[in-house]
This record gives C-alpha cells, structure tokens and sequence, in this order.
C-alpha cells in the first residue's frame, strides 16, 4: 500500500492543485484508509482457486 500513498502524494496531490486551484496544501483531500476485499466464495472449498485468488490479490496490493 505505501506504493500507492506514495504515488498519491507525488503524482495525484500535485494535479488535484492545480486542476482546483487550491492554495493551501491542507485543502487537497488526502487518503485516510484502501480497502482491497476480494470474495471467493466456493474457491474456499478448492486449494487451486484459492490460490489463484491469493495470486491475483497479491498482484494488486
């Protein structure tokens, strides 16, 4: 997750100031909390589709 605060903090604050104009830093709305959920369903009963949800999950976060 630090990947994607960081880029928030170098890439996405940068052009919401100057796309709204904001003049103070403490304007630009910031990131409080990501949440990733992902639901399996039947996967939890077969270790191959659990593993390949654990993969795709994996390769987001």
């Amino acid at each position: 997750m630090a990947r994607l605060k960081e880029h928030y903090d170098d890439v996405v604050r940068k052009a919401l100031t100057e796309k709204f104009g904001y003049e103070n830093p403490m304007q630009v709305p910031r990131l409080d909390k990501i949440v990733v959920n992902m639901a399996v369903g039947k996967a939890v009963s077969d270790s191959k589709k659990l593993t390949n949800a654990v993969t795709e999950l994996t390769k987001i976060t």
